[in-house]
């Protein structure tokens, strides 16, 4: 993991929750050939953990990035792959598969992993807090953002 992505993820109140049933939501929105790292990021993701459901929020405008920018991230991921595995485990599977972005265009990844039988019991995604420009001191976001438009 990246020094500046450490720096971006805060730790994430409970009482913070959107309740969204599963039902409402497809395991793979389509996603906008205009975000190609939304993009590559919601086709590994899918690749490597077969979700049940998937959902991949582009929170760069929260953030002090250009407009457009695909560097700030949140993932929801439930996948019956995480059965068993304590969350630090889940954590680096995602990380595993997103290694290529993390280490190029994505600044910071907030990850909730669930298993089917977690999502169904609570079926909620967190809620963001605001930035607090965590990135200011990292002279490598300009450079992630670059390599991202190209």
């Amino acid at each position: 993991m990246l020094p500046g992505i450490l720096r971006c993820i805060r730790p994430v109140s409970t009482r913070l929750t959107l309740t969204r049933p599963l039902a409402h939501f497809t395991p793979q929105m389509a996603p906008d050939p205009s975000r190609p790292v939304e993009k590559a990021i919601r086709t590994k993701l899918t690749n490597s953990l077969k979700p049940d459901h998937l959902e991949v929020h582009n929170e760069s405008h929260m953030h002090a990035v250009p407009p457009g920018s695909e560097s700030h991230f949140r993932v929801l991921v439930v996948s019956s792959q995480f059965e068993g595995l304590k969350l630090i485990q889940r954590h680096r599977l995602v990380n595993e598969a997103l290694k290529e972005e993390l280490s190029s265009c994505v600044h910071a990844l907030a990850i909730q992993a669930k298993t089917p039988e977690q999502w169904g019991s609570n079926p909620s995604l967190a809620k963001s807090p605001p930035c607090m420009g965590g990135s200011r001191g990292d002279h490598t976001v300009e450079e992630k953002l670059k390599a991202g438009r190209e």
